[in-house]
């Protein structure tokens, strides 16, 4: 039956959420039981992408990515894809007639990863967070307002800047990794091996400016199935931004920041009892 193999590709989906990322998981947990599944799948879709490009170096990466690719479009034309993780975005997809702009805009800097190095102006950079960060936020959206047209178009911006404002903060803790296992860099104008404290508090005025647009004209005015994940991930990577600003710039290529379970569950915790006082 189509609908048993639909369900095992959305477990698949979802188990993908819960081994790459706990706390995402655990904000996707806090949505609405009705939206949960869509969200899972376009996680599943785009960290697969993202794993191809950044860790599958003993394969063509080039190769891989072509294939997943093709086999999106098929499963898209189709309606089914034997890939459980496609099958389920492609689901997705059509279900919230997400546009094709933004899976090639997604593609398009999963790509870049195969080949690109280094940014060295603000439009390359805009562009390539475009794509593989606002567009996610975007595809989010359109779960999140089930349809609603205008009330995609009031908060479209805002999810665009959370989505920049997480991309961000991934490239500020992940700087050790990215520049010296990848050989990337993505802040343009910066030289990332010898960053100093000016560098890098420019880097964090932008996200923390990202993060307080998102915030005031996206996340308060959310419908309330997905009001409290949103808020739950946003007050997530607003902690790993405190704690990467508390490490000194010549320090931070040699230190990884997490956040802590306990801390997690206290996140949790306080942002529900928010959530409940419809403080948010």
């Amino acid at each position: 039956m189509k609908e048993l193999f639909d369900k095992v590709s959305n477990d698949c989906s979802k188990l993908v959420t819960e081994k790459y990322s706990t706390s995402f998981s655990m904000a996707v947990n806090t949505l609405s039981p009705k939206i949960r599944t869509d969200i899972y799948n376009i996680y599943g879709f785009v960290r697969f992408a993202d794993e191809i490009v950044d860790t599958f170096h003993d394969f063509d990466k080039e190769l891989l990515m072509a294939h997943f690719e093709r086999d999106y479009y098929m499963a898209k034309e189709q309606g089914i894809s034997l890939n459980p993780i496609l099958n389920s975005f492609q689901q997705t997809v059509a279900r919230y007639n997400i546009p094709d702009e933004m899976v090639q805009a997604f593609l398009k800097s999963m790509k870049a990863d195969l080949h690109k190095t280094e940014y060295t102006t603000k439009a390359e950079y805009d562009e390539y967070i475009y794509g593989s960060a606002d567009v996610v936020g975007l595809m989010c959206l359109k779960v999140f307002v089930n349809g609603d047209d205008t009330k995609y178009e009031e908060l479209k911006d805002a999810a665009m800047r959370l989505g920049s404002a997480f991309q961000k903060v991934n490239f500020l803790r992940d700087l050790k990794d990215d520049f010296e296992l990848l050989n990337r860099s993505y802040f343009p104008n910066i030289d990332l091996g010898k960053l100093d404290t000016a560098s890098k508090q420019l880097i964090i005025d932008e996200i923390e400016a990202d993060f307080d647009y998102a915030f005031k004209n996206g996340i308060l005015k959310l419908p309330r199935e997905a009001k409290f994940g949103v808020y739950m991930a946003y007050r997530y990577y607003r902690r790993l931004l405190k704690k990467l600003n508390k490490v000194p710039s010549e320090k931070i290529m040699d230190t990884r920041i997490r956040i802590s379970d306990p801390m997690k569950i206290n996140l949790l915790a306080r942002s529900y009892v928010k959530y409940k006082l419809n403080i948010i």
